[in-house]
């Protein structure tokens, strides 16, 4: 019907096309392809208020589909309302850069109402595009309509004809890096340098993925090589500074952020990027200057208010929270700003004792951020019983002495927000540990032993560890060693807290069978609530919905559970409230089970000077309080979906749960 429909469109039929179209929403109220076809005929027609309504329709049901928001321009250029029209071409490119025909008509709009310097840009990319075939064009477009495979399809049978085609590379290296295939996407950069040496967009993009694969040292250095191709570039010069916080010289990168906000004062991503390293390094006050610093120079951007609460420590005055409800009521805020100052009017309102709202605004947060996931908790649940299936003591015993023997990680798992970033700092705090970050290389290892799968392919990971010889197993373990040197300076112990590792500890304890593991746990209903109030930079998809992080945390004991009987006492179980009641027993309990003598040191983490980039940063440098024990209580009214998801894992009794101290 849709191909029909296309087909109908493109000979002028524009009343065949829209009956076509019309056809398939009967069967499929929300298809994206019918909703746009539909509101192109109805322009085409003249219905104008019928466009409008299905335009409405399928900017609710894809957020991100900028041609939804270049038909909205076309409506209101036919209005003959420039200011609205020219509102939804900039919001189409920025959801779409390869929509032709908003650059062109932003370039008309912006001539027209006296902003040269937003009409030049507006030629560049325009320039730009028409200088790419037609092919690539259509590549870069499906990209940005989340058409991946389509996209990888059409780019590789571009370079079949043209295998040396840089920008055709480049797009195929977006697209690995898009299916988390970062290998092949730096082997495609790499390869584009040595065919253009000069071509910043590929350097550029060879850094981000350098950084992706925590390459970091790499990354910088093809930074530095960057902006001295173009001395002064602040957006050089800025990519240069994020990749000197990543490798931990701060120091460096706040002096090119100061420089670069001198000559550019009203950049707001520059005010973030230097708040987020300030904020690392526990430079609060500094840090809170210059989220404030961002949202002035763009007063509806979401990320700065969420970036001030996600301080946890900051309150937000009257002015703040006026701003924050007037820019989420907005008509032209976008979507992730939306989504940011809802979650930011969450916690404030939850900071001035009215739950009731606070919870309104953390639902709307998390109902807008669901929609741009496509988390399948049927996925997931698989994924747990392939682990259970697949990683049996009868695995073990088969692999047994294959792994690399190396004891030095440590691996904190659990749920985000379980207070891993508390038991992190507090052995950080001990002379012979090192803390680094949440390591993606297990996750990566998984993922790259399962390989690419087609649609429908049945999971080759966790299976495929039953053939691996004992040479792979322990290469995969030294490898694992060497790719974390760069986080660490010299002390024997290292952390890797990536929660999400305790899906994979049956090939942890493959490759680095003398690696400790401790998991993480909090009381059910505070650590998925607590999720649930948390707005995550980048994965944690089942954290955006109450039934949705209750059933996956039931998946979690269970799983954990497993792992306990495949390998008995290897796993140290510590209970977040147990931490605050008894900071030296629970202490002295992770020391021992680490192989670590005591030291003072860790009773006083909070005094320890780290950098820690989790949400949780400024709570691990205040001593040790029951804040965080009992605080969804006055939520529980509206917690019943949770709870019930929960089943088993629920508290047996509510009622005599403790309340946090005020």
């Amino acid at each position: 019907m849709i191909a029909r429909a296309t087909a109908l469109m493109q000979k002028q039929d524009m009343a065949g096309a829209l009956k076509m179209a019309e056809s398939t929403l009967k069967a499929e109220p929300d298809n994206i392809d019918a909703l746009y076809l539909a509101a192109v005929a109805n322009r085409y027609l003249g219905n104008t208020g019928d466009a409008f309504a299905l335009i409405a329709r399928l900017q609710k049901a894809r957020p991100d589909y900028g041609r939804a928001w270049q038909e909205a321009g076309h409506l209101w250029r036919a209005q003959g309302d420039a200011r609205k029209a020219l509102t939804e071409y900039e919001a189409a490119v920025v959801k779409n850069p390869a929509l032709g025909a908003s650059w062109q008509m932003l370039v008309t709009l912006y001539d027209k109402t006296g902003q040269p310097e937003a009409a030049a840009n507006a030629r560049k990319h325009l320039a730009r595009l028409s200088a790419l075939p037609r092919e690539l064009v259509s590549v870069t477009s499906f990209l940005h309509e989340g058409r991946i495979l389509k996209a990888e399809t059409l780019c590789r049978a571009f370079l079949q004809k043209n295998p040396h085609h840089v920008e055709a590379m480049r797009l195929l290296a977006d697209i690995g890096l898009r299916l988390h295939v970062l290998d092949d996407a730096e082997f495609l950069l790499e390869s584009c340098l040595e065919f253009e040496p000069q071509n910043q967009l590929a350097r550029m993009d060879y850094v981000n993925v350098l950084h992706k694969r925590q390459k970091f040292a790499k990354a910088c250095e093809e930074a530095d090589t960057l902006r001295k191709s173009d001395p002064g570039n602040p957006a050089f010069e800025t990519l240069y500074a994020n990749e000197c916080v990543a490798t931990g010289a701060y120091d460096t990168a706040l002096e090119i952020y100061d420089r670069v906000v001198d000559l550019i004062e009203d950049n707001a991503s520059i005010h973030m990027a230097r708040g987020h390293a300030l904020k690392t390094i526990g430079q609060q006050e500094q840090a809170i200057e210059a989220y404030r610093a961002a949202y002035a120079a763009e007063p509806d951007l979401g990320d700065a208010y969420w970036s001030l609460a996600n301080l946890k420590t900051y309150r937000f005055t009257e002015a703040e929270m006026a701003l924050m409800t007037a820019h989420e009521a907005a008509e032209g805020t976008g979507t992730v700003n939306r989504c940011h100052l809802n979650f930011a009017l969450g916690k404030a309102h939850e900071d001035a004792g009215d739950t009731d709202a606070a919870f309104a605004f953390y639902e709307r947060g998390n109902a807008l951020k669901k929609d741009d996931l496509r988390y399948d908790p049927d996925a997931v649940d698989l994924e747990f019983e392939l682990q259970k299936e697949i990683c049996t003591p009868a695995l073990m015993e088969k692999h047994a002495g294959a792994g690399h023997d190396d004891p030095a990680p440590i691996f904190i798992v659990g749920l985000p927000r379980a207070g891993s970033t508390l038991l992190e700092q507090i052995l950080a705090s001990h002379s012979r540990v090192e803390g680094t970050m949440e390591l993606p290389n297990i996750l990566a290892l998984a993922h790259r032993l399962n390989g690419r799968l087609r649609k429908g392919e049945a999971p080759r990971y966790p299976a495929i560890l039953e053939e691996l010889t004992a040479d792979q197993i322990k290469a995969f373990g030294e490898a694992f060693i060497e790719d974390t040197k760069i986080y660490r300076t010299g002390a024997p112990y290292f952390i890797d807290k990536m929660p999400n590792n305790f899906r994979h500890i049956g090939l942890i304890k493959l490759i680095l069978p003398n690696a400790k593991i401790i998991d993480a746990r909090r009381h059910p209903i505070a650590c998925c609530f607590s999720g649930f109030k948390q707005l995550f930079a980048e994965g944690q998809e089942f954290t955006y919905g109450l039934e949705e992080i209750g059933r996956y945390y039931r998946g979690y004991v269970d799983l954990m559970d497993h792992w306990d009987r495949v390998f008995p006492g290897e796993i140290l179980r510590v209970q977040y409230e147990d931490v605050v009641e008894d900071l030296e027993g629970q202490v002295r309990r992770m020391l021992d089970f680490c192989g670590l003598a005591f030291e003072d040191a860790c009773l006083r983490f909070h005094e320890t000077d780290r950098s820690v980039r989790t949400a949780s940063s400024e709570q691990v440098r205040q001593p040790i309080n029951r804040k965080g024990v009992g605080g969804w209580r006055p939520f529980a009214p509206h917690l019943g979906p949770l709870i019930g998801a929960l089943g088993p894992c629920a508290p047996a009794d509510l009622a005599t749960e403790p309340t946090p101290e005020q």
